[in-house]
């Protein structure tokens, strides 16, 4: 593999779709609300959330080398340090630069915005190093599902809503509610894939808490709340029953985790729960917009 393919796959691109859905979702009730999109606010929005998370996954793959729970018997897929494709310090240093740039389109949009588009991008800023990095990190805790939730549904969703109406309303909120669900359950799947190695390494996360089967029932939860949302949204945004294309999907990752044995398999769970949150997004969107 080049040295570039390499750094992309230290970004964890299969998950990225989770920043690109928020900021989808968030855009597109904006354009259902007001038939109007600044595409350049849209654009660094956009940009500004793929840098935060790139940046999160990235300093993870050190931190996680660093604490020993990247280590030979893991299953998840290959990481930047332990496959000693970069150091410690090259992998943080590209964190760094992740959230730098992050921080720079984050001035452009705190102009936007004002200050609640400030305290959201401190915000996102710190919860980015918060993840894994401390004394408590958010990511060895049980808080991590409910982190995922709140930052790419109830800030990421409402926030590039604010951003090109300058205002909020319930529906970001329920839409937010929806697209944080199923990002919070791409997390699940990765800590349940974990289970074994990450208590080991002491890294006791709430599939820890909840067991593998408590972790199950939170998955369906997770899963068909979202397709909820068309029950929810005021009666000016009608247009939202498309999401159901997508609920065979759901069903069906609903079976294959259910039944799936824990082990590498569980990888290819992962990155289809976060093209099911993409894909609703995605329908979400094209419903809205006619």
């Amino acid at each position: 593999m080049s040295r570039f393919y390499k750094w992309v796959l230290t970004t964890r691109p299969r998950t990225l779709a989770i920043s690109l859905s928020s900021i989808i979702a968030g855009t597109a009730l904006a354009w259902a609300g007001y038939r109007t999109i600044d595409w350049l606010i849209a654009i660094a929005t956009l940009a500004a959330a793929l840098l935060i998370q790139a940046g999160t996954n990235i300093y993870n793959d050190a931190v996680d080398f660093e604490r020993g729970t990247d280590k030979p018997g893991r299953l998840g897929p290959e990481r930047a340090t332990a496959q000693g494709w970069f150091s410690i310090a090259e992998v943080k240093r590209a964190a760094d630069y992740c959230f730098a740039a992050a921080f720079l389109i984050g001035i452009y949009l705190s102009w936007v915005g004002g200050w609640p588009i400030i305290v959201i991008g401190l915000l996102s800023l710190a919860a980015g190093y918060a993840y894994t990095a401390g004394p408590r990190p958010i990511a060895y805790s049980a808080q991590g599902e409910l982190f995922v939730f709140l930052f790419f549904g109830l800030v990421a969703v409402p926030g590039s809503y604010y951003l090109q109406t300058g205002s909020v309303s319930l529906d970001a909120f329920f839409t937010a509610g929806a697209i944080g669900s199923l990002a919070a359950a791409v997390m699940l799947v990765n800590n349940y894939r974990d289970l074994d190695t990450d208590e080991q390494a002491g890294k006791l996360t709430l599939v820890h808490s909840l067991g593998r089967r408590g972790s199950r029932i939170l998955y369906r939860l997770l899963l068909l709340v979202p397709f909820g949302l068309p029950l929810m949204l005021q009666g000016s945004l009608p247009g939202t029953w498309l999401v159901f294309v997508a609920f065979p999907y759901a069903l069906w990752l609903l079976y294959r985790f259910g039944h799936e044995t824990s082990g590498p398999a569980f990888n290819q769970t992962l990155a289809a729960t976060a093209r099911l949150q993409l894909l609703y997004s995605l329908l979400l969107a094209l419903d809205l917009a006619t």
